[in-house]
């Protein structure tokens, strides 16, 4: 049961922290909610994972100054996480400036389940 893969998810929104789960539960993904920014930070602190999926807009500490810090940490392993944006991107973000956020792949809210399965996949296979 070892090779279970931890995903953290960063989102404030208790709907879709709920989906994501079953989703990700039904493949033997372990997941972990954190609310805020500052939730994740400390999460990711105490614990190992595999992939992070972060919300751009949250309360307390939002999804890009989380990611940024992350990418800042001392730990080489925790720094390079693969971390995925969910977002309604109203702020029309490219691609490129995900990456320069430090994101490596972006989902679209309203989350399409099988994209968010098929991106997690593609990071942890």
């Amino acid at each position: 049961m070892s090779n279970t893969k931890k995903i953290l998810v960063g989102e404030d929104s208790s709907v879709i922290i709920n989906l994501t789960k079953s989703i990700l539960s039904f493949e033997n993904y372990q997941m972990k909610a954190a609310r805020n920014g500052k939730q994740v930070l400390e999460m990711l602190e105490k614990e190992e994972f595999d992939l992070i999926l972060m919300d751009l807009n949250m309360p307390v500490l939002d999804g890009s100054t989380c990611t940024k810090m992350i990418r800042s940490l001392d730990d080489p392993i925790k720094s390079k996480l693969p971390i995925i944006a969910i977002s309604g991107n109203m702020n029309n973000l490219t691609m490129d400036e995900f990456r320069r956020i430090g994101f490596d792949d972006f989902i679209q809210k309203p989350l399409d389940y099988d994209k968010l399965l098929a991106t997690v996949k593609k990071f942890l296979s």
